[in-house]
């Protein structure tokens, strides 16, 4: 895992019920993104959230670039670049471990 301050990029489906922008975090929005290792948190400030609206709010998959934080034993991303994953149309099977 990389350092507290690194930089970093994740990725994975934006959960919906995830993209929150609570009225008392002045503006500050928060995602969750999921990928076959968990969910990651991330961070985004006011501004970097009207330049990205539209991809944050439209797209089920999401690439993110940041600064690896780490408040009160939360590690999270804060964002300073989002941006669109385009899945192709192309067949898929699913694994079932169980």
């Amino acid at each position: 895992m990389a350092a507290r301050g690194a930089t970093t990029a994740g990725a994975g489906i934006a959960l919906r019920a995830a993209r929150q922008r609570p009225g008392t975090a002045k503006g500050f929005v928060f995602l969750s993104l999921e990928d076959e290792t968990g969910i990651s948190n991330v961070i985004v400030n006011p501004d970097l959230y009207e330049k990205y609206r539209v991809v944050i709010n439209r797209e089920k998959f999401l690439r993110v670039e940041g600064v690896l934080q780490n408040q009160d034993h939360t590690i999270s991303i804060k964002a300073s670049r989002v941006l669109p994953i385009s899945i192709t149309a192309a067949e898929t099977q699913s694994h079932d471990f169980h």
